[in-house]
């Protein structure tokens, strides 16, 4: 590794050496080659060496990139460029593009994820307080039994969760400042704008393109619009229990599930309900990707479900269909254990809340887990198997009983920690 890592030092000097003397020019009509690169792993930052031939010693003619993403070009000859890779590139073969010509390499650039897990707010303590990080207190399992798992981010990068055991909607900002948006904590069920709702038993959240949110209530059967302003009505009584709740953000439609029914539900207009599913084993997340498809987390089949656009055909995106379990690999080997929360990325890649037992302690998930939009491929994203708390990179953070998960498209994500009353915060780079 040492011998390597000299190699890749002496050629680098030698290139931008190499750089500052060479004037040749590139030559439109003969074929350029990518012969190799190194190093072939690495993340954000990384200098990346590019060896073939007819390349460019006039940088602003040269484009790389690996995955769709362009990598800063810090000097390159006729047979060298020298780049460096972007945050959150991901891994993907290396594509040099010179006037008009692309050429791409055999091998694959492996790029490796910093997740940085921190606490956002909330203090540990299950209670009802106000204030900024650790001084907010939220109360997620003051009744063991709870499960509200609703989290969303709107478009100004606030954070909304169902504070389940305070009966209220609860507002972060990106300061970590926390604030009560709707209700209070009064059980009840009324319609009002503010800390003048009610709510019963709050816990699945989303939002749509237009900042609505919508909350399921199982102890009132309501599905609950909240408008940007704090103003609470009812915006559909449902046929059972609703659980959770997802927004097409490109028809804006409400979907939802129902654990006691084992059915998913859209809302196609205001008061209407209907069926997209049923014989589901305790579905919980749903989530949307860019093209209108659904997935939907079947906590108790242990399962991610596909239900393609318009038509609903179901199949298994990821997971050993009634095989519970903690396995990373391909979609159809991986495994999981009780899941229930669920985030779609930018990308189209799903994050999975990992833990959705009725306590949050006894089970072999206590991470987030991500599913690969293309292929199904499940790996773990933060956090592991071990139940606790810390604050760290990747696998080595710890939660316990991880609930609910949103994420934006500046790789940040949170995460409601039921069991450790905190909104934890996730930073890939």
């Amino acid at each position: 590794m040492l011998k390597a890592f000299t190699r890749y030092i002496l050629a680098a000097t030698l290139f931008m050496t190499a750089c500052k003397k060479d004037e040749a020019a590139h030559e439109p009509g003969v074929p350029m080659s990518l012969s190799g690169f190194i190093p072939a792993t690495g993340g954000h930052g990384t200098s990346i060496l590019i060896n073939g031939s007819n390349f460019s010693n006039d940088t602003s003619e040269v484009e790389v990139t690996i995955n769709g993403k362009k990598l800063a070009i810090v000097g390159s000859n006729m047979n060298q460029i020298m780049a460096v890779v972007p945050k959150r590139c991901g891994s993907g073969k290396v594509i040099v593009k010179i006037a008009g010509k692309e050429v791409l390499s055999e091998g694959t650039f492996n790029y490796i994820f910093s997740r940085t897990v921190t606490t956002f707010a909330g203090n540990g303590t299950a209670g009802y307080a106000n204030g900024k990080g650790e001084d907010a207190m939220f109360n997620f399992n003051g009744t063991d039994w709870h499960r509200g798992g609703g989290i969303a981010i709107d478009k100004a990068g606030n954070v909304y969760v169902t504070d389940v055991g305070n009966y209220c909607i609860r507002k972060i900002d990106p300061s970590g400042m926390v604030t009560t948006f709707a209700g209070t904590n009064v059980q009840g069920d009324a319609d009002g704008t503010g800390q003048q709702a009610r709510f019963s038993l709050l816990y699945g959240l989303a939002i749509d393109k237009d900042d609505n949110i919508y909350t399921a209530d199982p102890g009132s059967w309501k599905i609950k619009k909240v408008t940007p302003q704090g103003v609470v009505t009812t915006w559909h009584t449902a046929s059972s229990d609703p659980w959770h709740v997802g927004v097409n953000k490109l028809t804006n439609e409400v979907f939802f599930s129902c654990t006691g029914s084992g059915g998913v539900y859209r809302i196609p207009a205001q008061g209407t309900q209907e069926t997209v599913a049923t014989g589901i084993s305790y579905p919980a997340g749903l989530g949307f990707d860019s093209k209108g498809n659904l997935f939907v987390v079947s906590s108790g089949n242990q399962v991610v479900y596909k239900f393609e656009k318009n038509t609903w055909a179901k199949s298994i995106f990821a997971g050993t269909e009634n095989v519970a379990g903690y396995a990373n690999g391909p979609a159809t080997t991986a495994k999981f254990s009780n899941a229930w929360g669920l985030a779609v990325d930018g990308e189209d890649n799903l994050l999975v809340a990992g833990n959705g037992t009725w306590n949050g302690v006894d089970n072999a998930d206590q991470s987030i887990r991500f599913i690969d939009g293309k292929t199904g491929a499940v790996s773990t994203y933060a956090g592991s198997s071990t139940y606790g708390y810390m604050n760290a990179l990747n696998e080595s953070a710890s939660f316990r009983g991880p609930l609910a998960v949103a994420t934006d498209d500046k790789g940040i994500s949170y995460v409601i920690d039921k069991n450790n009353n905190r909104i934890r915060k996730i930073v890939s780079e």
